[in-house]
């Protein structure tokens, strides 16, 4: 983010924040195995670097753990680090570079795995309000330990959400540049 804090850059982040809970809780309720509570977070830091990530994930994780996931409060290390790591990685490789796609979803989402999978185990178990616990408990229905399936479904879970949540990013931010002018 730049050091100028303008109106439209307030009122993006605010929409980014909408966008992550309007797809956190599509996710929840239809019982998705992934997601889509972090392509808010990702399309702050394509548009304001990692500050612009970490203001709209964690105001997210805020808003949806008071009002409708309490699970989003503790996951809040997550959004971090997907802010953080996409910021970076949006100032090295254009948001818009569509070829990338598979690469960059795999940088961001590896920290974000193994902070959700240690946050998952330890404080709960492997059950959360997420779809995808679902699929651990068939996991470990079928032998494997409570840590390994976890892990598992965070890996493909968390992977494939940010193939989305990139290639939504890209969309979005050629669209939204060829309307608008950041000020």
């Amino acid at each position: 983010m730049t050091k100028h804090v303008s109106a439209q850059k307030i009122a993006l982040i605010a929409l980014f924040i909408v966008i992550n809970i309007v797809g956190g809780h599509l996710a929840l309720y239809a019982r998705l195995p992934i997601y889509l509570d972090t392509i808010g977070t990702l399309l702050g830091s394509a548009f304001f670097g990692p500050i612009g990530g970490l203001f709209t994930g964690i105001l997210t994780a805020l808003v949806n753990g008071t009002t409708g996931d309490l699970f989003s409060i503790y996951f809040m290390p997550s959004q971090i680090a997907t802010a953080l790591i996409s910021g970076f990685v949006y100032k090295k490789i254009k948001p818009t570079d569509f070829q990338n796609i598979w690469w960059v979803a795999l940088i961001i989402s590896i920290p974000a795995t193994i902070i959700s999978t240690i946050i998952t185990v330890i404080l709960f178990h492997g059950i959360t309000s997420s779809g995808s616990s679902m699929i651990v408990q068939v996991l470990n229905g079928f032998g494997l330990s409570q840590s390994i399936s976890v892990f598992l479904v965070q890996v493909g879970t968390d992977y494939l959400d940010r193939v989305i949540g990139v290639y939504v990013v890209a969309i979005v931010y050629r669209t939204l540049l060829s309307r608008i002018k950041l000020v």
